[in-house]
């Protein structure tokens, strides 16, 4: 196949799978909101159980609950007959996954769920098939074929009862209020939890450690100083200590593509007026943010408090190894 067939078949699968994320948003009704208020209610852990591709959607339905603040524990409904069961404590609500609804393992629960007191509430695609009727609750992940050419390989349909997984964790968070400091006690570590628990101050690069000059420094001077303490950039310092300006390695560089006399030549003709900058007490994400998400983006940010510079911060201090 040549490259134009390829990215037909792979656009073609990207647009057949959006468009069965976007025929599911009007079948969420009733049974959503009572799914949702089941979960909130109960004060233990909603069980999620499936087999094949169904089961590797749960467990990820599980993960994104359990992060964001509902506990979920993922049993695989052929381990469930033979032992699993005893994780139960009366009342724990099931979230049974399968496509037809005919999933032998999964209906063969049902009876001994019951006997737990547990609630079912019914992920299927087929919302006529036995799971659906014998369950509490049910979510359609309903789609005409999958994506694939055949129409046979889990695409569409599993990409769909992930979407509508997603869409219990998130409502379930908004039903809790769970907050951005409620997500960082799930994420101690990892970058997610660094940006969310971490402020610029933790681990910004102090005045002392940063290279500092005058406007009417000259570049020679500006680079030697750079050299020194070789942070990717230059504070450009008033007399009073606020921050007029910055000058990076970036601009440096561009500076040394025309002919200049570095003795004669002023900081002050290539640094940054007014450069974007941030508090010793925002957040890591923040910085990222005022980093990444820009049309040019940048690798460093002058550490302002009081109008004072007091540091530097660098994408390379964010994402250091833990």
């Amino acid at each position: 196949m040549d490259d134009n067939a390829l990215l037909k078949v792979g656009r073609g699968v990207l647009r057949s799978e959006a468009e069965s994320i976007l025929g599911a948003v009007d079948k969420l009704g009733t049974d959503f909101c009572g799914a949702v208020g089941l979960v909130l209610s109960h004060r233990g852990k909603l069980m999620i159980s499936g087999v094949g591709k169904s089961g590797l959607v749960g467990q990820k339905i599980a993960a994104t609950l359990s992060s964001t603040g509902t506990p979920a524990v993922f049993m695989h409904s052929c381990d469930a007959a033979h032992g699993d069961l005893g994780v139960y404590e009366p009342g724990d609500p099931t979230l049974l996954i399968s496509n037809s609804g005919t999933t032998v393992e999964c209906l063969r629960l049902i009876p001994t769920l019951k006997k737990f007191q547990s609630k079912i509430i019914a992920l299927v695609g087929n919302i006529d098939s036995p799971l659906a009727k014998s369950a509490d609750f049910v979510l359609n992940a309903g789609c005409a074929s999958e994506a694939d050419r055949l129409g046979i390989v889990p695409t569409n349909s599993t990409t769909l009862a992930l979407a509508l997984g997603d869409a219990l964790a998130c409502a379930l968070m908004e039903a809790r209020g769970f907050s951005r400091n409620d997500f960082a006690k799930f994420h101690p570590a990892g970058q997610l939890g660094r940006n969310l628990l971490l402020t610029v101050a933790d681990v910004m690069n102090k005045l002392p450690d940063c290279a500092v000059v005058k406007a009417d420094s000259t570049i020679r001077q500006t680079v030697i100083e750079m050299t020194r303490k070789p942070l990717g950039a230059a504070c450009v310092l008033n007399e009073d200590g606020s921050l007029e300006g910055i000058v990076t390695d970036g601009d440096l560089r561009r500076m040394l593509q025309n002919v200049v006399d570095i003795d004669a030549t002023k900081c002050s003709s290539i640094m940054t007026v007014s450069p974007v900058k941030i508090g010793p007490k925002a957040s890591l994400g923040d910085a990222v943010d005022l980093m990444e998400k820009r049309k040019s983006r940048i690798s460093v940010l002058p550490v302002v408090e009081n109008e004072k510079c007091v540091g530097l911060i660098r994408l390379h201090d964010i994402y250091q190894p833990q």
